[in-house]
Parts: structure tokens; sequence; C-alpha cells
């Protein structure tokens, strides 16, 4: 019996982030597209990646991949560039199981932009960064400070908390 569109896409969107498994990519935001065409046998799924040349793409591919041929389904997987990947599609559940998981969620990336969309405007570049407030993920004080602006990825900085004296990393507002 072949796999139905929804057994397809209910197992394309529980695969884990590689960097970050108790977040899926669905949750994550960049499962753009997962259509199935029965006739061709074939799983089209179209991703975006969080930021040019991420290393979890290839991961993410070969996973997609493992979970249609468990299906007996080719999958033809296509990298989306534009519109280019938000924070603000990073959904509300998966921000929660990031700050559960010690991750500070990232905060609005571009509150002008739709859902979507990149607001037209310039993007201001600082060096160092601009200054945010950052909830610690494990005690909720606003009092933290940045340790190094490269964490363990390079989606995330990584951050101290003045009030537990805990370190954490902070998914980077893009």
């Amino acid at each position: 019996m072949m796999a139905t569109a929804t057994d397809v896409l209910e197992a394309v969107r529980a695969i884990p982030d590689p960097e970050i498994p108790v977040i899926t990519i669905e949750g994550l935001g960049i499962l753009r597209e997962c259509r199935l065409d029965e006739a061709a046998g074939v799983v089209h799924v179209v991703i975006t990646p969080t930021y040019s040349g991420c290393p979890a793409m290839r991961a993410i591919e070969d996973q997609i991949a493992r979970v249609c041929r468990a299906h007996g389904l080719r999958a033809v997987v296509t990298s989306q560039l534009s519109p280019a990947w938000t924070t603000d599609w990073i959904s509300p559940d998966a921000r929660e199981a990031l700050r559960r998981f010690g991750i500070a969620p990232p905060g609005p990336a571009d509150a002008d932009a739709g859902a979507g969309e990149r607001a037209p405007r310039p993007v201001s570049v600082m060096i160092g960064g601009g200054r945010h407030t950052v909830a610690c993920p494990r005690c909720g004080s606003e009092a933290t400070s940045v340790i190094s602006q490269f964490g363990s990825t390079a989606c995330k900085a990584l951050r101290r908390c003045d009030s537990c004296g805990d370190p954490f990393d902070e998914f980077k507002a893009l």
C-alpha cells in the first residue's frame, strides 16, 4: 500500500533539525512545501536554508530522502532562496521548545515585514551587534550579557545570565 499524502507530509514535518533536535524543520520554518505526486511516486519538497551555506541543509535533504524512501517514494528536494528565511518563521511551539532546551529564542527580526516577506528598506549593520534584551531561558532574568557573537552554531550567540550565572545560547534574529 502506497503512503498517503498525509502520511508523508506528517513524516517530513516531524524531521528534527540536525543542529537543534528539539525542533522540527516545520517548526523552524524552513519547510515551505511538501507535495506527493502519486502517479510518479515522487514527493516534491521545498525548503529554505536558514542562511547561505548552512551546513545542516545537506543533512536535512538526506533525512527527507530517507523518510520518503521509508514510505516507498522518491524525494525531489528543492532549495528556495527567495524570500530569504527569517527567524520570524519559527513557530511559537518551536520557540518554546528552544527556551525549554536552554536556548533563548530570537526576538522579532523585522517588525515592519509581513509574514513571509522582508521589509523593502536598508538593513542597519553594527559592529558588535545592537543592544537588545534577552531573557535567560533558565531563570527568566533579563539581566544577561553577550560573551561572544559566535555560539555553538553560526545562527547562535553565546550569552551569560548575570543573575544565575549560567551560560546559554541565543538564537540570533535574522
